[in-house]
This record gives structure tokens, sequence and C-alpha cells, in this order.
């Protein structure tokens, strides 16, 4: 008779301990803004600096890499992926290992197809993108990517209207009306989250706005309530101005799922605006682009200045 082997509970506890030690020993503590200091016999983190980065007890992020058997909350792993810098892959991966669904938005959602994307491109120079009912933004276009702000370099887990609106301050500089935008996003996530009391991402994205802006808290406390329409925004853009648009809800399913989201100029000179702004993105994706080959031309001249210092010290 054969014999049983660990439960997968235990299996994955200690996989979680082990991916946890791993990550904490390559982050080199000047990359989180830490001192090495003369006396540190690690390369990478110590215990004791990954539990104060991330908010939680030394015992208690030392018994999660000793695989010993407790109860972590989405809110801790959230804490930990942004401590360890985990990029999305291996986010998820920690998710998966502890068990738990991630509260945050997918990078790659499985409503954004190859299609959509084509879609969200071919309005261009009208800024649209996907967006969920919790108010994550799960795709866009180059044109939206500049609207209010450089999207692209704010990370994937805190692209939400909901949080940019009340937190971002360039994203908040961008809306003219700021003040009645915030409290009717306000009260329409009181409304949609009715349906959603229950699960960990919404009390979480709530919890932390709550946390991070006495302006949401306020508009919080009104408990007013309300429903999508559309409706004129007015933007300020830093790069080409006052842009007056019509925005626009396109539901591409029931309506909790996800919804395509398109601001169509309201007048000629904001069509003109936007088109600059699209000039504008498509030539900073050209520079990416030919950064990212310089960069790999880099990489292959280091790459053949190692191989011929190995071949001359063998010679």
């Amino acid at each position: 008779m054969s014999e049983k082997g660990p439960p997968v509970s235990e299996i994955r506890r200690h996989e979680l301990a082990a991916f946890l030690r791993h990550r904490r020993e390559h982050i080199p503590p000047e990359q989180v803004g830490l001192e090495r200091g003369r006396r540190r016999r690690t390369p990478g983190l110590r215990r004791e600096e990954v539990a104060q980065l991330s908010a939680v007890g030394v015992t208690w992020y030392t018994w999660l890499e000793q695989a010993r058997s407790i109860q972590v909350s989405v809110q801790v792993l959230d804490a930990l992926a942004r401590t360890l810098l985990l990029d999305p892959s291996e986010r998820a991966h920690l998710f998966r290992l502890a068990g738990a669904v991630d509260p945050t938005p997918a990078t790659v959602c499985p409503s954004i197809t190859p299609a959509l994307q084509t879609v969200l491109e071919q309005l261009e120079p009208v800024p649209a993108c996907v967006q969920n009912s919790r108010y994550d933004i799960l795709a866009y276009n180059r044109t939206y990517g500049l609207l209010l702000c450089d999207l692209d370099a704010v990370p994937p887990e805190d692209r939400n209207c909901m949080l940019l609106c009340y937190t971002h301050d360039e994203w908040r500089s961008s809306i003219v009306h700021l003040a009645e935008t915030q409290r009717l996003m306000a009260a329409r996530f009181r409304a949609t989250m009715a349906g959603h009391l229950a699960e960990p991402a919404w009390k979480m994205l709530l919890k932390r706005l709550r946390a991070e802006s006495p302006d949401f808290r306020e508009a919080w406390e009104r408990h007013e309530v309300g429903a999508h329409r559309m409706r004129r925004k007015e933007f300020l853009n830093r790069y080409v101005g006052r842009v007056v648009v019509d925005h626009t809800d396109l539901w591409l399913g029931p309506e909790a799922g996800p919804r395509l989201v398109t601001y169509a100029p309201a007048d000629e000179e904001s069509r003109r605006r936007l088109e600059r702004l699209h000039a504008l993105a498509l030539e900073r994706e050209r520079e990416r682009e030919r950064e990212r080959e310089r960069e790999q031309r880099r990489g292959r001249g280091r790459e053949n200045e190692r191989e011929n210092g190995v071949a001359l010290s063998r010679g």
C-alpha cells in the first residue's frame, strides 16, 4: 500500500515560503530606498525590512517564510507584492500559492481580446479605454494614455479611475470640474458597490480610498447614489490645453461587466487638439521603441565583450 504524500495546502505553503525568500534575497536594499550599510551579510532584504515595508509584524512574516499554517489576507499579499516589486506574472503566482483571488485589475484581462484592442486603436484620436464596474482601467489606446496623465507610468494595480481621481495629482489637475466629478463618481461607486459588498477587491479599494483621500471620505459620508449616464466633460491636458468631450459608455456584456468608454470631441478645436495629442503619443511610442532597440544593442555589445574576454583569458 503506497504512502500518501503531504496535502496540497502544505505543499503550497512551502512553495510560497520558498518564493518569498527567493524574491527577498534578490532585491538590493537600494532598490527600495534603504541603505546597504557595512554590516549587511545578505545581498538582499532582511525579513524585518520586508515586514516593515509591508506594514506587517516581523514574527508573522517569519512564520510565513517558515511555511507555518497561518491565514494570509489579500491586503497583506498586496502589500508584499508591492514591497517585493513583483511583476504581473509573479504577483499572480503569489496569489495562487496563497490560495487567494487577486483583488487588483489583471494586466491581461480575458475580456480584452486582440480584436477589442484593435477597436481601441482604430478609434484614435478619440480617447478610449475599457473599464470594469469598479473603475479599473483594463485596456486603453494611446490617446487616452496621455489624456489625464502618463498612464503608462502608473503601476497597473493603481490604474483605477476612482483612485486616480482622488489621489493622483496630475490626473486631478486635468479635470476642469474636479469637485463635481468626484462627487458623481463616489455616488456611482456607492450604487454599484451595493451588489459587491462582500467582495475583497471592492472592500480593499474602499478602504484604500478612505485612508488616502479626505475628499473621498467627505463624499462617501453623503451616502449619495447615482447611475452611469452620458455627459459632457472638460479636461485640461498638459500638452494640448483644454479639451471638451462627450463621454459614452458602451457595455460589452451584462451591465456589471466591462464597458468601452469613449471621449468623442465635442467641437472642432477639441478634435484638432486630440489629433495633436495622438501624434504626440505616437512619437513617444516610437521613441520608446528606439530606446528598446538601443538597449538591446548595448546588451549584445556587453555580451560580446564578455565572450571576447573569456576567449582572451583562455588564450
